[in-house]
């Protein structure tokens, strides 16, 4: 199981490629700004093209060799790797589509998020089967956890083991399967987030009241306190997805000890949702918010039937 996992991790840091940036300090304005150098197509607005006119050799970015974002294909730029050859390119393409179909980029990524979701609903289906599985065999863990406290002969751990194996049994429970789902959302979330910060119209549009490239302590700062409410929604989201999950530790320590983690990982990204461009937070929103009503389906589902 280890090994699988380890496995699993290693092919996941091999794939994830970045997005590469270069800080440019204003003189005037004494203000640093970051450009991303390895756009997939032309800016559109004049501003942004005159600014990578303006600091081509320091980004390296010919925009003359660059198609115009509505005319990004999926091979635009040639081979660049397996990971951005096989996930970024496609995504952003279809981004790309989505945007011009439906006339708002902002809408295309969202729309873009929950196509994502829908598609990985089998692997967390699973999951969340797996986890309602778990707390079903909680009981049984625990009488063979206090059957087996303070031995830690080989003998004892080795029953104790296949005991445990036989409640996996009864309850149809695959530790991996379990966990397999947060394991391959993390590159394709890496993905989608590239996909976004390669394509300058992503953050050149408007979606309502916000400016998809603008961050929520840029849109407040310039007295827009509508981006208050992304803030809101990312940690609402953040919060409810979290608090759906099940604590599927063995005993009430590791319950406690996941409680923490999930309260800092709430913390942590309700401080970075301030720098996040409103591209991101849509997706993050939306995505998030198809996970929660999923698991709240699902466990409706399995109440009713009796079964998961």
């Amino acid at each position: 199981m280890k090994k699988k996992i380890a496995i699993l991790l290693l092919l996941i840091i091999m794939l994830c490629g970045c997005t590469k940036r270069v800080t440019i300090k204003d003189e005037e304005n004494k203000t640093q700004k970051s450009y991303v150098t390895n756009i997939l197509c032309r800016p559109e607005s004049k501003e942004l093209v005159e600014e990578y006119e303006n600091i081509v050799n320091e980004t390296k970015v010919d925009l003359s060799k660059l198609p115009a974002c509505k005319d990004l294909k999926i091979n635009s730029g040639g081979y660049e790797g397996l990971w951005t050859s096989l996930f970024v390119k496609p995504l952003a393409w279809l981004i790309v589509k989505v945007g011009i179909l439906v006339k708002n980029n902002g809408l295309a990524i969202m729309i873009m998020g929950l196509l994502l979701r829908a598609a990985l609903y089998p692997l967390s289906k699973k999951s969340t089967n797996m986890s309602e599985n778990m707390k079903k065999a909680q009981k049984d863990m625990e009488k063979i956890e206090k059957k087996y406290q303070g031995k830690d002969d080989k003998e004892s751990m080795m029953a104790k083991s296949q005991e445990m194996m036989l409640v996996y049994k009864k309850y149809n429970i695959n530790p991996f399967a379990s966990c397999l789902f947060a394991f391959l959302q993390m590159p394709i979330f890496f993905a989608f987030l590239e996909a976004v910060y390669r394509v300058p119209a992503f953050f050149e549009n408007n979606f309502l009241v916000f400016n998809l490239g603008t961050t929520p302590t840029e849109g407040i700062g310039a007295g827009n306190y509508w981006y208050i409410l992304l803030v809101v929604l990312i940690l609402g989201c953040t919060y409810f997805s979290f608090k759906n999950m099940n604590t599927t530790g063995t005993d009430e320590a590791q319950q406690k000890q996941m409680k923490m983690m999930s309260t800092f990982m709430v913390v942590f990204i309700g401080i970075v949702s301030f720098q996040l461009p409103t591209s991101i937070a849509l997706y993050w929103i939306v995505s998030n918010a198809f996970t929660i009503v999923q698991n709240i389906l699902l466990k409706r589902k399995g109440n009713s039937d009796g079964k998961i």
